[in-house]
């Protein structure tokens, strides 16, 4: 099997356990992540994206399949279901796409459908303004804004 195939497969398999650090100990110190909610974080802004998550997913449960990679590039699939701070379960289906640099994970971009989610997420609200640039940008800067605490209140990630 391929090393970064394997990789990959550590990673979704840190994050079904919710380790963080697991997860970060794939990723290359100069990581680029993006997201449709979470667009251009860098280094431990990633790590700290990935902390809060697994914190705060009470109920999360990951799967994943598909894990592709060759000597540059990979990717894989994955789905998660949690409930979300709104009291809404979300059932998210996301597809990765990877680029890897010394043995780690340096490019990670996960896409999925924003709309969807925050049908899922933000209920009625979701349903008739998610598809909206105001709402998506809403919902981003939401994200970005609790990050940014999450982080002040973790010295490891400032």
């Amino acid at each position: 099997m391929d090393n970064n195939q394997e990789l990959i497969k550590i990673f979704y398999a840190a994050f079904q356990q919710k380790d963080y650090a697991g997860m970060m100990a794939c990723y290359h110190p100069e990581i680029h992540f993006s997201d449709p909610v979470f667009t251009g974080l860098r280094g431990k802004q990633a790590g700290a994206m990935w902390h809060m998550l697994c914190e705060r997913g009470q109920d999360l449960q990951i799967v994943f399949n598909d894990v592709q990679a060759d000597e540059t590039n990979g990717r894989a699939h994955w789905e998660a279901t949690y409930t979300f701070s709104t009291g809404r379960k979300v059932y998210n289906v996301i597809d990765a796409a990877f680029v890897f640099q010394n043995g780690k994970i340096i490019r990670h971009q996960d896409s999925f459908g924003l709309w969807r989610w925050t049908r899922m997420a933000l209920g009625p609200m979701g349903l008739f303004l998610g598809w909206s640039s105001v709402m998506q940008k809403r919902v981003r800067g939401t994200a970005v804004k609790s990050l940014n605490v999450f982080i002040a209140n973790h010295s490891e990630y400032q």
